[in-house]
């Protein structure tokens, strides 16, 4: 079994601060750093540092090869990646403050630059069993959704950045919506129903420091587990490490309770690290954390 991920790669540039900018504010950054980013990289990052088989799909700009380089290192297949000639690749500007929270603007470059016989093409070695992840910082995701289906392959999609019409569109082709409170909130508004009747079979809401739900939709069933209290340095990533475990956690067999419970861990001990892909923690680095918890 394996885990595809068809999503963003970015550049990300964080920026410190000693507080969140205002409208019209201009504040002197306390530091400066980039590194590897974007919620599909950090979502397959995840997943392999997990120990699931990982395989993803994007585009890059020529010139930044330093990347598939960094992916490779990680254990993540960049077989899949394009090398676009007249793209940049996406990019990030990330402000943090003294609390580890955070402001993000997202330039998508060669994110937004997918190609169906490409994504068609890698997705035809998936098959049922394996698991489909996809976000809303690329393109081409109900398309390649209804690709995994068609296949047999579970599809996990995370609904950000939240755009209403693109839930719409990739809803009937997935097997489970991963939002954070905020996100949930905004589609049951959008779609005039309770969280409960959304049309999909499992549900995730990542609530912060609340923890996080499973909905079993069908089933009307529902698990709460509580989040780890740790100290904040970047929150940067956070969720995208819980959605990366958690899909590994569903590919190996693992429960709802346990892969929920054990994605928790992860993205507790990621806020713990500064920076996004290369500050997601390994299995066995969840192993010993969680023997301390």
């Amino acid at each position: 079994m394996a885990v595809f991920c068809l999503g963003s790669i970015n550049i990300d540039h964080f920026y410190r601060v000693p507080h969140l900018p205002a409208a019209g504010e201009t504040l002197g950054a306390l530091g400066h750093s980039y590194g590897l980013g974007g919620k599909g990289a950090n979502q397959s990052v995840a997943a392999a540092r997990a120990g699931a088989l990982v395989r993803h799909i994007g585009a890059i700009g020529a010139g930044d090869e330093w990347i598939l380089h960094q992916l490779g290192e990680f254990g993540v297949d960049t077989s899949g990646i394009r090398l676009l000639d007249d793209t940049a690749t996406g990019h990030a500007i990330i402000y943090l403050d003294a609390a580890g929270e955070n402001s993000i603007v997202i330039s998508a470059g060669a994110n937004g630059m997918q190609d169906r016989a490409h994504v068609r093409a890698v997705l035809s070695d998936g098959g049922r069993g394996d698991v489909l992840l996809v976000q809303n910082e690329t393109d081409l995701q109900a398309e390649a959704a209804a690709m995994a289906r068609a296949k047999g392959m579970a599809v996990l999609y995370s609904a950000a950045p939240f755009d209403a019409d693109a839930v719409r569109e990739v809803l009937p082709h997935i097997t489970a919506l991963s939002m954070n409170a905020v996100e949930a909130a905004q589609l049951s508004e959008a779609l005039a129903v309770p969280l409960t009747d959304i049309p999909v079979a499992e549900l995730i809401v990542t609530r912060g420091g609340e923890g996080a739900d499973w909905y079993d939709i069908a089933g009307g069933n529902k698990l709460s587990i509580p989040a780890v209290a740790v100290q904040v340095v970047d929150t940067t990533g956070a969720g995208d490490t819980f959605t990366g475990y958690f899909a590994a956690g569903r590919d190996r067999g693992l429960t709802p309770h346990e892969a929920m419970t054990w994605a928790m861990k992860a993205a507790a001990l990621k806020v713990t690290r500064q920076g996004t892909a290369a500050a997601i923690p390994s299995a066995n680095d969840v192993a010993a954390f969680e023997n301390i918890f």
